[in-house]
Protein backbone atom coordinates (compact mmCIF):
# COMPACT_ATOMS: atom_id res chain seq x y z
CA UNK A 1 0.00 0.00 0.00
CA UNK A 2 1.49 3.48 -0.96
CA UNK A 3 0.06 6.88 0.82
CA UNK A 4 0.32 10.53 -0.69
CA UNK A 5 2.20 11.62 2.28
CA UNK A 6 4.17 9.92 5.17
CA UNK A 7 1.88 7.64 7.81
CA UNK A 8 2.02 9.58 11.21
CA UNK A 9 4.81 7.25 13.45
CA UNK A 10 2.80 4.67 15.54
CA UNK A 11 2.98 6.25 19.56
CA UNK A 12 4.36 3.47 21.74
CA UNK A 13 5.46 2.98 25.13
CA UNK A 14 8.84 1.34 26.69
CA UNK A 15 8.46 -1.97 28.89
CA UNK A 16 10.16 -2.52 31.92
CA UNK A 17 12.89 -5.50 31.86
CA UNK A 18 11.92 -5.57 28.01
CA UNK A 19 13.34 -4.23 24.53
CA UNK A 20 9.63 -4.31 23.21
CA UNK A 21 7.40 -1.80 23.24
CA UNK A 22 3.60 -1.07 23.93
CA UNK A 23 2.05 0.52 20.93
CA UNK A 24 -0.89 2.98 21.98
CA UNK A 25 -4.38 2.93 20.02
CA UNK A 26 -6.33 5.28 21.84
CA UNK A 27 -6.21 7.26 25.43
CA UNK A 28 -8.77 7.22 27.54
CA UNK A 29 -9.59 9.22 30.78
CA UNK A 30 -11.98 9.57 33.86
CA UNK A 31 -12.69 12.45 35.16
CA UNK A 32 -14.13 13.09 39.38
CA UNK A 33 -12.57 9.66 40.49
CA UNK A 34 -11.19 10.47 43.47
CA UNK A 35 -13.95 12.15 45.91
CA UNK A 36 -11.67 15.17 47.54
CA UNK A 37 -10.31 15.96 44.06
CA UNK A 38 -13.82 16.59 42.89
CA UNK A 39 -14.51 18.56 45.87
CA UNK A 40 -11.44 20.67 45.27
CA UNK A 41 -12.61 21.39 41.75
CA UNK A 42 -16.04 22.20 43.28
CA UNK A 43 -17.70 19.05 41.63
CA UNK A 44 -19.42 16.75 43.35
CA UNK A 45 -19.06 12.75 42.27
CA UNK A 46 -21.55 10.76 40.37
CA UNK A 47 -20.98 7.11 41.12
CA UNK A 48 -24.07 5.39 39.04
CA UNK A 49 -22.50 7.53 35.92
CA UNK A 50 -18.67 8.02 35.27
CA UNK A 51 -17.44 11.02 33.52
CA UNK A 52 -15.26 10.45 30.74
CA UNK A 53 -12.92 12.23 28.10
CA UNK A 54 -10.16 11.23 25.66
CA UNK A 55 -6.40 12.41 24.67
CA UNK A 56 -5.35 11.45 21.37
CA UNK A 57 -2.64 8.85 21.17
CA UNK A 58 0.06 11.34 20.08
CA UNK A 59 -0.29 13.46 22.81
CA UNK A 60 1.44 10.50 24.86
CA UNK A 61 5.37 11.95 25.76
CA UNK A 62 7.27 8.88 26.11
CA UNK A 63 10.95 7.74 28.03
CA UNK A 64 11.43 10.87 30.19
CA UNK A 65 11.46 13.18 27.57
CA UNK A 66 11.18 17.15 28.38
CA UNK A 67 7.57 18.31 28.11
CA UNK A 68 6.88 21.50 26.55
CA UNK A 69 5.03 24.45 28.05
CA UNK A 70 1.93 24.34 25.99
CA UNK A 71 0.27 27.94 23.96
CA UNK A 72 -2.32 29.84 24.63
CA UNK A 73 -2.44 29.02 28.53
CA UNK A 74 -0.89 30.69 31.71
CA UNK A 75 -1.96 27.77 33.94
CA UNK A 76 -1.16 24.69 33.51
CA UNK A 77 -2.06 21.75 36.41
CA UNK A 78 -0.21 18.42 36.87
CA UNK A 79 -2.86 15.35 37.94
CA UNK A 80 -0.82 12.54 38.54
CA UNK A 81 -2.66 9.10 37.61
CA UNK A 82 -2.35 5.14 37.41
CA UNK A 83 -2.26 4.67 33.92
CA UNK A 84 -3.66 1.00 32.98
CA UNK A 85 -2.48 -0.33 29.40
CA UNK A 86 -5.41 -3.25 27.71
CA UNK A 87 -4.24 -6.16 25.95
CA UNK A 88 -7.65 -6.77 24.84
CA UNK A 89 -10.71 -5.31 23.79
CA UNK A 90 -14.63 -5.93 23.64
CA UNK A 91 -18.04 -4.25 24.39
CA UNK A 92 -20.13 -4.59 27.21
CA UNK A 93 -18.11 -6.34 29.14
CA UNK A 94 -18.91 -6.93 32.67
CA UNK A 95 -16.21 -5.97 35.55
CA UNK A 96 -14.64 -9.17 35.77
CA UNK A 97 -14.06 -9.30 31.58
CA UNK A 98 -12.52 -5.70 32.16
CA UNK A 99 -10.21 -6.91 35.02
CA UNK A 100 -9.06 -9.40 32.26
CA UNK A 101 -7.98 -7.27 29.80
CA UNK A 102 -5.37 -5.40 31.97
CA UNK A 103 -2.31 -6.11 29.99
CA UNK A 104 -0.01 -3.28 32.28
CA UNK A 105 0.18 -0.59 34.52
CA UNK A 106 2.36 2.21 34.60
CA UNK A 107 1.94 5.86 36.32
CA UNK A 108 1.41 9.32 33.68
CA UNK A 109 0.22 13.02 34.13
CA UNK A 110 -3.15 14.74 32.72
CA UNK A 111 -1.64 17.67 31.84
CA UNK A 112 -4.23 20.50 32.13
CA UNK A 113 -5.02 24.07 30.58
CA UNK A 114 -6.80 25.03 33.88
CA UNK A 115 -7.36 28.83 32.55
CA UNK A 116 -9.07 27.18 29.47
CA UNK A 117 -10.91 24.44 31.07
CA UNK A 118 -12.47 26.48 33.26
CA UNK A 119 -13.45 29.03 30.49
CA UNK A 120 -15.07 25.73 28.70
CA UNK A 121 -16.84 25.07 31.80
CA UNK A 122 -18.31 28.72 32.54
CA UNK A 123 -19.36 28.52 28.65
CA UNK A 124 -20.75 25.06 28.92
CA UNK A 125 -17.96 23.50 25.93
CA UNK A 126 -16.49 20.76 25.86
CA UNK A 127 -12.66 20.35 27.58
CA UNK A 128 -10.86 19.41 24.35
CA UNK A 129 -8.31 22.43 24.32
CA UNK A 130 -7.93 21.96 28.06
CA UNK A 131 -7.10 18.26 27.76
CA UNK A 132 -6.43 16.90 24.81
CA UNK A 133 -3.74 19.50 23.79
CA UNK A 134 0.01 18.09 22.58
CA UNK A 135 2.48 16.53 24.75
CA UNK A 136 -0.52 16.48 27.60
CA UNK A 137 0.23 12.70 28.63
CA UNK A 138 3.65 12.29 30.06
CA UNK A 139 3.64 8.10 30.72
CA UNK A 140 6.02 6.17 32.29
CA UNK A 141 7.52 2.55 30.96
CA UNK A 142 5.23 0.05 31.39
CA UNK A 143 5.23 -2.75 34.20
CA UNK A 144 3.38 -6.22 33.10
CA UNK A 145 -0.02 -6.95 35.26
CA UNK A 146 1.99 -10.55 35.59
CA UNK A 147 5.29 -8.43 37.47
CA UNK A 148 2.85 -6.27 39.32
CA UNK A 149 0.97 -6.19 42.66
CA UNK A 150 -1.32 -3.75 43.34
CA UNK A 151 -3.63 -3.34 46.12
CA UNK A 152 -6.05 -1.04 47.95
CA UNK A 153 -3.11 0.68 49.66
CA UNK A 154 -0.59 0.71 46.69
CA UNK A 155 0.48 4.56 46.99
CA UNK A 156 0.06 6.28 43.81
CA UNK A 157 2.18 10.16 44.34
CA UNK A 158 3.88 13.05 42.55
CA UNK A 159 6.83 15.40 43.64
CA UNK A 160 7.55 18.64 41.73
CA UNK A 161 11.30 20.12 42.16
CA UNK A 162 11.33 17.45 45.10
CA UNK A 163 8.63 18.56 47.47
CA UNK A 164 5.05 16.08 47.46
CA UNK A 165 2.75 17.70 45.41
CA UNK A 166 -0.14 14.73 45.42
CA UNK A 167 -0.31 11.23 47.30
CA UNK A 168 -3.43 8.92 47.76
CA UNK A 169 -3.42 5.00 47.68
CA UNK A 170 -5.83 3.16 44.98
CA UNK A 171 -8.27 2.29 47.50
CA UNK A 172 -9.69 5.97 47.27
CA UNK A 173 -10.77 5.56 43.74
CA UNK A 174 -14.56 5.93 43.36
CA UNK A 175 -14.73 3.46 40.68
CA UNK A 176 -11.79 0.85 40.64
CA UNK A 177 -10.10 -0.54 37.24
CA UNK A 178 -12.70 -3.56 36.58
CA UNK A 179 -15.78 -1.06 37.08
CA UNK A 180 -13.93 1.60 34.86
CA UNK A 181 -13.26 -0.78 31.73
CA UNK A 182 -16.85 -2.04 32.17
CA UNK A 183 -18.47 1.11 32.23
CA UNK A 184 -16.03 2.69 29.43
CA UNK A 185 -17.07 -0.48 27.67
CA UNK A 186 -20.56 0.56 27.19
CA UNK A 187 -19.41 3.43 25.08
CA UNK A 188 -16.47 2.90 22.84
CA UNK A 189 -15.11 -0.63 22.18
CA UNK A 190 -12.21 -1.13 23.75
CA UNK A 191 -8.82 -2.60 21.58
CA UNK A 192 -5.85 -4.28 22.48
CA UNK A 193 -3.30 -1.10 22.43
CA UNK A 194 -5.87 1.25 24.90
CA UNK A 195 -4.64 3.57 27.86
CA UNK A 196 -7.03 4.56 30.24
CA UNK A 197 -5.91 7.22 33.02
CA UNK A 198 -8.36 6.16 36.02
CA UNK A 199 -8.50 9.64 38.18
CA UNK A 200 -6.05 11.97 39.73
CA UNK A 201 -6.40 12.58 43.76
CA UNK A 202 -6.57 16.41 45.63
CA UNK A 203 -3.63 18.45 44.99
CA UNK A 204 -3.44 19.73 41.82
CA UNK A 205 -1.69 22.62 40.94
CA UNK A 206 0.59 24.76 38.79
CA UNK A 207 4.00 23.85 36.53
CA UNK A 208 6.06 26.52 35.57
CA UNK A 209 9.12 26.11 32.87
CA UNK A 210 12.00 24.40 34.31
CA UNK A 211 10.30 22.66 37.14
CA UNK A 212 10.98 18.91 37.80
CA UNK A 213 8.43 16.40 38.25
CA UNK A 214 8.35 12.53 39.55
CA UNK A 215 5.69 10.48 39.53
CA UNK A 216 5.22 7.39 41.29
CA UNK A 217 2.72 4.49 41.64
CA UNK A 218 4.64 2.41 44.25
CA UNK A 219 6.31 -1.02 43.54
CA UNK A 220 5.39 -0.81 39.54
CA UNK A 221 6.42 2.41 38.21
CA UNK A 222 8.17 6.01 38.11
CA UNK A 223 8.25 8.44 35.47
CA UNK A 224 10.71 11.57 35.66
CA UNK A 225 10.36 14.80 33.67
CA UNK A 226 10.82 18.34 33.11
CA UNK A 227 8.38 21.30 32.08
CA UNK A 228 10.43 23.46 29.28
Amino acid sequence: MTYTIAPPALPSLPIIGSDQRFPIRRVFCIGRNYAEHAREMGASVDKSTPMFFCKPADAVVSDGADVPYPSATSDLHHEVEMVVALGGGGHDLTPEQGAALVWGYGVGLDLTRRDLQAQAKAKGHPWDVAKAFDHSAPVSALRPATDATLTADSVLRLNVNGELRQQTTLGEMVHDVPHILAALSTLFELKAGDLVFTGTPAGVAALQRGDRFHAELAGVAGLDGRIV
